[in-house]
């Protein structure tokens, strides 16, 4: 199993358990999808730092806690970079009422879910993604209890 899976930060890191563990289900869990990664690079970062690419790149002058690119050339085969803000994990782990841990897989796993297919603009497809999410989530922390 090639790994191709890389956790980076920009101006923000955490701490992140299992980062092999959680590779393999990612691209385990990909895979089911139909999609073989390449390269999938998640990116670490702050609110500012995350503003400045939703302005630049989507034209959008709010703060988010993720911005997903695909890049990939070969339909299947996915190259794809994806930016977390660390500051808003943790805001939306205080407005969920849940652990910063939880909601940082969950951010991740929406990432990941977005190269599927699987979109968050209308509430029959964030209903969706949620029911995706809440299924790895709940099978990755399984397989590592």
């Amino acid at each position: 199993m090639s790994l191709s899976i890389s956790f980076n930060k920009a101006d923000r890191s955490t701490t992140l358990a299992n980062r092999l563990a959680l590779k393999a289900f990612i691209e385990k869990s990909l895979k089911k999808e139909g999609l073989t990664i390449e390269t999938l690079q998640y990116i670490f970062c702050s609110d500012k730092f995350l503003l400045g690419i939703n302005k630049f790149y989507l034209q959008h002058d709010y703060y988010t806690d993720i911005i997903s690119f695909d890049l990939s050339e070969t339909k299947g085969k996915l190259i794809g970079e994806v930016y977390i803000s660390i500051d808003r994990v943790k805001e939306n782990a205080k407005t969920h009422k849940t652990s910063f841990k939880e909601e940082l897989l969950r951010v991740i796993f929406h990432g990941a879910l977005h190269f599927c297919g699987y979109k968050d603009k209308k509430p029959t497809d964030i209903k969706k993604m949620r029911a995706q999410e809440d299924r790895w989530l709940k099978s990755y922390l399984k397989s590592v209890a």
